[in-house]
């Protein structure tokens, strides 16, 4: 039998599971909601080694649908932010910036979190949820008409919808089936992340230290731990996932330089390749995309994740409206105005870090003397540092009302 939602999302990690949640809340039961996650368990092992810089803007958000406290005790809110640049075998690594990074009435621009925190706190409040919850299959088909949209799932299952929200990562196949092409590339590099002990305290400071490969970042975890990440060459990404686990100690210990003493990796490090994709179109007929479905962007400024939340805060505000004046969450003019909201922010924001990413991941002298002069006339202007934490804060542009700490 067809089962039909009004809304159906394609996808439950981080974007996927939060859009249900706020459109779960905001239209207080008034429209049946659908969730498809291929995953069977999704639950992440507490092991698992990555971690999100998650903006004042998004925890708002996760305020919102009530996550925020299971988060919060693994959340280390970040009170500094330094940034150095310079040779991987430099003896002395000077710090071209380094400020504040609270807002003005104190509270924190941005806590580092664990991203096994994040999705078992959302698939936690998935379970529970009364929403319609259909895990172990994914969305093989996809086709949208004048009575609504449909889907066919790997498992056989045929759902309907008004709405289909596309949350599906960078490789989507309801993206593909809608016809809506990806400009990008790849950038021959590979991020690698772990999480390490440390014998001294960080003190809530987060480091970011460019070498010609790539950023180098050490960002802090609750109890004087970090997680490490950083960018290489693909095929050197290659050679240092294939160390066994001393060799692989050292590479980050010549990375680390010292900065917090002995180190001790607890986490088994991780690899995945770096690439850009962006939607040329983030809509379709009774479809709309969101997260890294709609941009996948470089990882340089730690925003992908906020990104996604900025997506989820637009449509659900959208849709709630819509819905209160008794149009359709497919309503097309609705969905132009949260493509027009999102897309223009989703390309300048990929065009900035790709050009970061190139600015900082080279060894040229002359763009070296350049990026390091500008960062130090940074550190030299209190009111350029305030627009730097304000702007990672995601509290600068058009922001949507869950991001700003409001009710739908």
């Amino acid at each position: 039998m067809t089962k039909r939602f009004d809304i159906l999302i394609s996808g439950a990690s981080y974007t996927g599971a939060a859009l249900a949640m706020a459109l779960a809340k905001g239209l207080d039961g008034s429209m049946s909601i659908g969730v498809i996650d291929k995953a069977p368990d999704g639950y992440r092992p507490a092991q698992s080694p990555r971690a999100f810089a998650i903006s004042a803007a998004s925890r708002h958000l996760l305020e919102y649908i009530d996550v925020w406290p299971a988060i919060e005790p693994e959340a280390q809110p970040v009170s500094e932010i330094e940034i150095t640049d310079s040779a991987l075998e430099a003896a002395i690594r000077p710090i071209l910036l380094t400020y504040e990074n609270s807002l003005e009435d104190n509270e924190p621009a941005s806590h580092i979190v664990p991203d096994a925190a994040i999705a078992n706190a959302l698939r936690c409040k998935l379970e529970v949820s009364d929403l319609g919850f259909i895990t172990g299959t994914e969305v093989r088909e996809f086709g949208a008409g004048p009575a609504g949209a449909s889907v066919t799932c790997s498992s056989g299952q045929q759902l309907e919808a008004d709405l289909v929200v596309a949350a599906e990562g960078r490789v989507s196949r309801i993206r593909e089936q809608a016809g809506i092409k990806t400009i990008g590339w790849d950038y021959h590099q590979s991020g690698i992340c772990t999480t390490a002990a440390h014998s001294k305290p960080h003190h809530g400071k987060a480091v970011q230290h460019f070498l010609p490969s790539g950023p180098f970042a050490i960002l802090p975890l609750p109890g004087d731990r970090s997680c490490i990440t950083w960018s290489e060459k693909t095929n050197e990404a290659r050679r240092i996932m294939a160390l066994g686990d001393a060799a692989f100690l050292r590479e980050v210990e010549t990375r680390f330089a010292g900065q917090l003493g002995d180190i001790t990796i607890f986490a088994k490090p991780a690899s995945w390749p770096l690439n850009l994709r962006l939607a040329r179109k983030f809509i379709g007929p009774r479809l709309a995309l969101v997260g890294d479905t709609a941009h996948g962007v470089h990882p340089i400024a730690g925003q992908g994740l906020n990104l996604g939340m900025r997506d989820v805060a637009a449509l659900a505000e959208i849709i709630v409206e819509y819905v209160r004046i008794g149009l359709p969450a497919s309503d097309p003019d609705g969905l132009m105005r949260y493509e027009r909201w999102r897309r223009f922010d989703s390309t300048l924001s990929s065009a900035a870090f790709d050009g970061l990413n190139r600015l900082f991941s080279n060894d040229n002298p002359v763009l070296r003397s350049i990026r390091d002069a500008g960062l130090g006339l940074i550190d030299r202007l209190p009111r350029a540092k305030s627009l730097l934490v304000k702007e990672a804060a995601g509290l600068t542009g058009d922001v949507p009302r869950l991001l700003r700490g409001e009710i739908l």
